[in-house]
């Protein structure tokens, strides 16, 4: 028996050794100590966390990370870990900031700015190493923070992790990390058509051509054997394009047959077609893309081997044919046949296909929660609002927080659906997600070029400027000219920053002060108007003929841009709910009066006899963008009242109608900005605006400014007005004196009913109603007009 039990321990003994200390210690697996459940509840509970031994301290220097994924900078992407001879991912289920800080450190960089879940930068691939990993911060590798251990997780690669580092480096710091990701030719980032039709050249934006990716110092093809319509549908989505269109093949072989025929100039094709001399250089031999993918660098892809990069045997360069959402279509017939979705619309973004996600449900619109929010389900909604796929599928309300319901969480699009509507996601309740959390996507737009034509000069930085126009003459020769600033807004200076991609308009500015770099003094063009949602100052009204009364080069025409702006939004609810009549003694209105909050037949009044019949209530006026609201005069301007002992910061802030069915005014009021501040404010906003004691005036993001209906001026007097049936319309902002990122959700429109003693308000919306009336407005502008500029 003896004999036995020592055989057995034997041969068990250095089996065991040999599993607890390996000769290698690169690939030794550290002892693992069981912990607590962590304070912070995860996503999902681990059965236990654990934390490193000493051991591990020997073997930091082995590990090694990188970043990858797409669409990215050197110093952002996708986490990967290389263990035990494969790299793999790690888990976003827990991560922190705290994580980022300890693998940017590992990759050389001072710092983290930020992370990122659920696949931003696409789906890793091979293991998921690490899951509900969590860092102090001061670790000198991720290896050493609380985990559940290698390759234990529960998680799939929908929810890969991803950092954003400082673009800034460690002293000192010659870790190869990045230098070896960094140095695979085999990645593609750019990627273009390059038309063959001469015409085509021409036209922006190119719709169609041969398919080019960068390589090296210049541009190589693919090689169209086995290229499918699903790899078309990646490129056009990648180019800003939301559908493909099938391409005539014949047309292309007469192209290559033109360019074996280009010097003999026989072929009536070779004289349409643009012909390239350079040989094809083939990068890339096969691409095999499942059609939702948001960049090809996500599709399989078999890159050519060296030497033999100009060979596509049997075939030739692979050719892409688009199609240009509605906003983007130079035909006009075209735009008519294809339509955007008009349930989905973006808000809150300052460039062209960006934005807040709002969805349209039982004529109310509302918000999508973030959880788990990615670019397939951000492509969806970019190509069904007439965009390519997504570059960013953005969280946390970066683009803004919304107001009203949030309809949707846990949206889990594939990437091939007509609509985000029909994809899988869960009702809300409202301890799900607050608007903290709404979702928002960059999209593909396709290039324009609109910003050639267009520049800012003698500003202080690029977001400031004289605008200067470039035009050409009669011989095609090319100058730029000055706008002149007589009747320039802010709605003019939201079309200039938008055609240069700078975002919103600050301000208009009709007198520019900027220090003359450019030497341009020439006014071209005058009597510019827009509605502010053109593209570029091409699609506004001007004079024919320029007419510009001060023609010196101090009155042209200058915009400040900026990135973020405010946005006003009426509580419409609140109106409906508080609304009521009250007839109120002469006696009392003196300084109503004075302000001019009474209609014109109050002037005719037995003062002080007597009284005046006005329709009350209250609105709260909540500033959902991302700057504060502030009025555009300077406080040294501001007028004083003394009867109501307040100061005056804008002229109006708000026109309160009540008009017939046809739209005639029937009865109107104001309210001057008196105590523009912030009444109230969400949870953990700090109020920044308050009145008393001759304080500043605004409104905080994320607070609200509320006039109560018991405050003077708070109504329309309707003492003159009939029983019947009206419209009540509340416009903030209405001059538009303040830039705002969405003028269209500033007016309020009620079916008002009236039977002489009491008032019902049904039917209340937020919505285009002073646009519609910005537009008539707009039409009766005097003066020659025409819808060109030269």
């Amino acid at each position: 028996m003896q004999l036995a039990w020592s055989l057995l321990l034997g041969l068990w003994l250095p089996c065991c050794l040999a599993q607890t200390t390996p000769s290698n210690a690169a690939t030794r697996t550290p002892t693992r100590t069981p912990t607590r459940t962590p304070t912070r509840t995860p996503t999902r509970t681990p059965s236990s966390l654990s934390t490193p031994s000493a051991s591990v301290q020997s073997q930091t220097a082995q590990l090694k990370v990188r970043l990858s994924g797409y669409p990215r900078k050197h110093n952002e992407g996708r986490v990967e870990l290389f263990h035990q001879g494969e790299w793999g991912t790690i888990c976003d289920d827990d991560f922190s900031i705290h994580n980022a800080n300890v693998l940017c450190r590992h990759l050389g960089f001072v710092s983290a700015t930020g992370w990122t879940h659920s696949a931003k930068y696409g789906k890793g691939q091979g293991k998921i190493w690490l899951d509900n990993v969590q860092c102090n911060g001061g670790e000198k590798s991720i290896e050493l923070c609380k985990s559940r251990g290698w390759g234990n997780s529960d998680c799939t690669h929908d929810e890969d992790a991803g950092v954003v580092c400082k673009d800034e480096r460690i002293p000192g710091f010659v870790d190869s990390n990045v230098i070896e990701t960094q140095a695979d030719e085999n990645k593609i980032e750019e990627v273009r058509l390059r038309p063959v039709v001469a015409m085509s050249r021409r036209k922006l934006p190119i719709t169609e051509g041969v398919v080019e990716v960068r390589h090296r110092d210049g541009w190589a093809q693919i090689c169209d054997l086995g290229w499918t319509i699903k790899n078309t549908h990646v490129v056009c989505g990648m180019l800003g394009f939301p559908h493909e269109r099938k391409v005539n093949k014949n047309f292309y072989k007469q192209t290559s047959k033109a360019k074996a025929n280009a010097k003999s100039k026989q072929s009536s094709a070779g004289k349409r077609l643009y012909l390239e001399r350079q040989k094809n250089h083939f990068r890339i031999h096969s691409v095999a893309c499942s059609g939702t993918e948001v960049h090809l660098a996500a599709c399989p892809l078999e890159f050519s081997k060296a030497n033999a990069t100009s060979a596509c045997r049997g075939g030739t360069a692979a050719v892409v044919s688009c199609m240009p959402g509605p906003l983007f279509m130079q035909s006009n017939g075209m735009k008519k046949k294809t339509r955007t979705s008009s349930n989905v619309r973006l808000k809150g973004g300052a460039r062209v296909g960006e934005g807040r996600v709002e969805v349209l449900k039982d004529n109310e619109w509302g918000t999508v929660c973030d959880d788990r929010w990615n670019l397939q389900s951000a492509s969806v909604v970019c190509r069904e609002l007439g965009f390519g796929s997504a570059k960013e599928a953005l969280t946390g309300g970066r683009m803004g927080q919304g107001m009203g319901p949030i309809y949707m969480n846990e949206v889990k699009c594939l990437g091939q659906e007509k609509s985000i509507w029909n994809c899988p996601f869960k009702n809300i309740t409202s301890e799900d997600c607050q608007h903290v959390e709404d979702a928002a996507v960059r999209c593909n737009v396709p290039h324009m070029g609109l910003e050639d034509s267009i520049r800012l000069t003698g500003g202080r930085t690029r977001y400031e400027g004289r605008v200067e126009l470039l035009r050409s003459d009669a011989n095609g020769t090319q100058s730029w000219g000055l706008i002149c600033g007589e009747t320039w807004s802010t709605k003019e200076a939201m079309v200039v920053c938008r055609q240069l991609g700078l975002g919103y308009a600050n301000q208009g500015v009709q007198e520019t002060w900027y220090w003359d770099s450019s030497n341009v003094t020439e006014m071209i063009l005058s009597g510019v108007k827009c509605t502010g949602r053109e593209m570029s100052l091409s699609q506004c009204q001007h004079h024919k003929a320029l007419s510009c009364q001060k023609a010196a080069v101090k009155f042209a025409a200058g915009v400040i841009c900026s990135d973020t702006t405010s946005d006003l939004v009426l509580d419409a609810p609140l109106v409906q709910q508080t609304v009521y009549i009250e007839d109120r003694p002469l006696h009392m209105l003196y300084c109503a009066a004075e302000e001019d909050c009474l209609s014109k037949s109050a002037a005719k009044a037995n003062w002080p006899y007597g009284h005046r019949r006005l329709l009350r209530f209250s609105s709260q006026i909540h500033n959902i963008g991302r700057a504060d609201f502030k009025p555009k005069a300077g406080r040294h301007s501001w007028v004083w009242h003394a009867c109501h002992g307040h100061y005056h910061s804008m002229d109006i802030f708000t026109h309160y109608d009540l008009m017939s069915a046809n739209g005639s005014h029937v009865a109107e009021g104001h309210k001057a900005s008196f105590c523009l501040e912030d009444s109230d404010c969400h949870e953990g906003v700090s109020k920044r605006y308050e009145c008393a004691n001759f304080g500043d005036q605004g409104i905080t993001v994320g607070c609200w400014d509320l006039y109560r209906h018991d405050i003077d001026c708070q109504w329309i007097d309707i003492t003159d007005v009939r029983p019947g049936n009206y419209i009540l319309q509340i416009v903030i902002n209405p001059n538009q004196e303040v830039s705002e990122s969405d003028f269209t959700n500033n007016a309020m429109k009620c079916n008002c009913k009236y039977d002489g003693h009491r008032v019902w308000l049904h039917n209340c919306h937020i919505g285009d109603a002073f646009s519609e009336e910005a537009e008539r407005r707009f039409e009766k502008y005097p003066g020659q007009l025409n819808n060109h500029i030269p």
